[in-house]
């Protein structure tokens, strides 16, 4: 009778280790598909950070002006920026071009990228088409010879010096452009970083 006491003992014991370790690992199981599915909607908010909805190219804002004196323009931009110690943005293309159109949206509609522009630069469209190149303005602040893409950046100084020449590539991702990126890029040229 012992035998079969110790026998019954030691399956109920098994039997409990079993129910036990099935239990234990439903737990695990559930916890291991909530941390997936925590880290599986922080990814999806990680990408969708940075994705910009942009309207259709016919409907997006035509920032340049092909009738305009650029020299004359940027004549009266360096006086305003010596004035109020700003820098000049200039961006180089036209209405032609989807990319030009989309940075200018794209700049304009993220709050934190406009609040950079509106406190440390006087932004102009540069414009460069069949109708007006702007030869004179581009000779004098591109390399002669020199293939760019559009948009390009080029960026003044208060009084005019050149700063930098940037094409719009390395700010793109995607169909649009990264957030960070384009960040970086203005916080890189604000006039109190660019005077130290």
């Amino acid at each position: 009778m012992k035998g079969i006491v110790a026998q019954y003992t030691h399956r109920v014991i098994e039997f409990s280790q079993k129910k036990l370790i099935a239990k234990n690992m439903k737990k695990i199981v559930l916890v291991l598909f909530s941390v997936l599915l925590i880290v599986s909607a922080l990814h999806s908010q990680t990408v969708s950070a940075d994705t910009f909805n942009y309207p259709e190219k016919g409907s997006l804002p035509k920032p340049y002006h092909p009738e305009e004196n650029a020299q004359k323009k940027l004549a009266e931009l360096i006086k305003q920026a010596t004035a109020s110690h700003k820098n000049i943005f200039i961006q180089a293309g036209g209405n032609w071009c989807s990319w030009c159109l989309r940075f200018n949206y794209f700049v304009h509609n993220q709050a934190e990228l406009n609040a950079i522009l509106d406190t440390n630069y006087l932004y102009y469209h540069l414009n460069f088409s069949p109708e007006n190149k702007n030869e004179a303005v581009f000779s004098k602040y591109l390399a002669k010879d020199t293939r760019y893409g559009y948009p390009l950046f080029i960026i003044l100084s208060s009084t005019g010096e050149l700063l930098c020449v940037q094409e719009s590539g390395i700010l793109e991702e995607g169909k649009g452009y990264n957030t960070e990126k384009v960040k970086q890029f203005l916080l890189k040229w604000v006039p109190a970083k660019c005077n130290k």
